[in-house]
């Protein structure tokens, strides 16, 4: 369930930087020029979103890294070790 939400997550964030304006133009979004989607409401919203998206992205996968180590045997590890 967490790598399908890891996954998720990691293409909202593609998703949400694509759409943000670039310097070259970017991908872009349209809107009405005043309201939340005015170009400035849009930039913060966007901004706003990748960086909460980055934090979500990070967090998951510190936790995917801690049960990946908790699950772990160290058996398999120690038995190519050891020579005969």
């Amino acid at each position: 369930f967490l790598s399908v939400l890891q996954a998720i997550i990691a293409a909202a964030l593609v998703g949400v930087i694509l759409m943000q304006r670039s310097e070259g133009g970017g991908l872009g979004i349209g809107g009405s020029p005043s309201g939340m989607m005015s170009a400035r409401g849009a930039a913060d919203f966007l901004t706003r979103t990748t960086r909460i998206l980055a934090i979500l992205f990070v967090l998951m996968s510190i936790a995917l890294a801690v049960i990946a180590a908790s699950q772990g045997s160290d058996a398999a590890i120690e038995s190519t070790l050891q020579r005969d």
